[in-house]
């Protein structure tokens, strides 16, 4: 599949790392160049974006994406991780004092803890996470029995929301737990396991994240996602093509500047271009195309010199 340029939407399965789906789709497409944006945990599922071949250059761009959950928080108890891949940890580890169970949680009392967990807030990464510290990943120093200090970061949570099923708010396991279905909108890098441990220390209880689906990341939705089942066939019937988001298209959401054939052979030179006006703040990036739309560069804006620096180049 030579000459194949562009970003994927993959719908990850569950029971398989982020990196196994690239080294599937490079399998699949034949294709050395692959790689992904934003990193979903083994048992997480949904919304994987996977770029190929020169469209790898702009994850610099996507990385920042606001992202889009469904997941299930277990009331009753929490792990060692975070979620339902860790052992369950004792009342005295979770340093917090039970002050109910988990059927006897109103309406009210989630709303009131929700809402204390939605707008802007740190959040300390989580030690069974992929984050690096000095070059070494967390999850590995978690796995040898390690606890570092780790730096807080800033998050936004925009949305926490309930997601009644059958009318339902809690659905009732035979262990004494409960689950609560929930919808999460955030910025980048917020752990939704940090999310599901706090939202039940606001409650009292232990808690941890028992499913969690990505419906959306940035513009890229769950709905336009394939299985890698279903890439497979497609490239097997010759319409692979059909599953392919331009590069252009891939970055659709910064701003564009559409060039003359002498400012494309400029900015293939590196050269900057000149502008006259632009309401654009400085440093951000543009998406600099031909006179056929596709994507040639992305420049980065210098607001005091007024120009725009061609900071990618993607064509030839």
């Amino acid at each position: 599949m030579a000459g194949m340029n562009g970003a994927l939407v993959i719908n990850k399965p569950a029971g398989v790392s982020s990196h196994d789906v690239v080294a599937r789709v490079r399998n699949i497409l034949q294709q050395r160049r692959v790689g992904h944006t934003g990193t979903l945990d083994p048992f997480a599922t949904g919304v994987l974006v996977v770029l190929v071949g020169k469209a790898t250059r702009l994850m610099q761009f996507l990385n920042g994406a606001e992202k889009e959950y469904e997941a299930v928080i277990r009331l009753g108890y929490a792990t060692d991780t975070g979620d339902l891949t860790g052992q369950r940890v004792s009342e005295t580890e979770f340093h917090a004092k039970k002050t109910q169970s988990a059927p006897s949680i109103r309406k009210e009392d989630v709303e009131v803890a929700m809402s204390s967990l939605r707008g802007e807030m740190e959040q300390t990464p989580p030690m069974y996470s992929a984050k690096k510290i000095k070059g070494q990943t967390l999850y590995e120093l978690a796995r040898r029995g390690e606890d570092i200090e780790r730096a807080s970061v800033q998050i936004t949570i925009s949305t926490f929301e309930v997601i009644e099923r059958n009318g339902e708010l809690l659905k009732e396991n035979e262990d004494g737990t409960c689950d609560l279905a929930v919808r999460v909108v955030c910025s980048a890098g917020t752990y939704i396991r940090t999310l599901a441990e706090d939202f039940g220390k606001r409650l009292g209880l232990g808690a941890h994240l028992a499913e969690l689906r990505r419906t959306r990341a940035g513009c890229f939705k769950i709905a336009g996602a394939n299985t890698l089942e279903q890439l497979s066939e497609l490239t097997e019937s010759g319409l692979l093509a059909q599953a392919f988001i331009s590069p252009d298209a891939t970055i659709g959401h910064l701003p564009a500047l559409d060039l003359s054939a002498d400012d494309v052979r400029r900015v293939m030179n590196g050269l900057n271009l000149q502008l006259e006006q632009t309401a654009w703040p400085s440093g951000q990036a543009v998406r600099l195309r031909d006179a056929s739309g596709e994507l040639t560069a992305v420049g980065i804006y210098d607001e005091a010199l007024k120009l725009v620096h061609p900071q990618v180049v993607l064509a030839n």
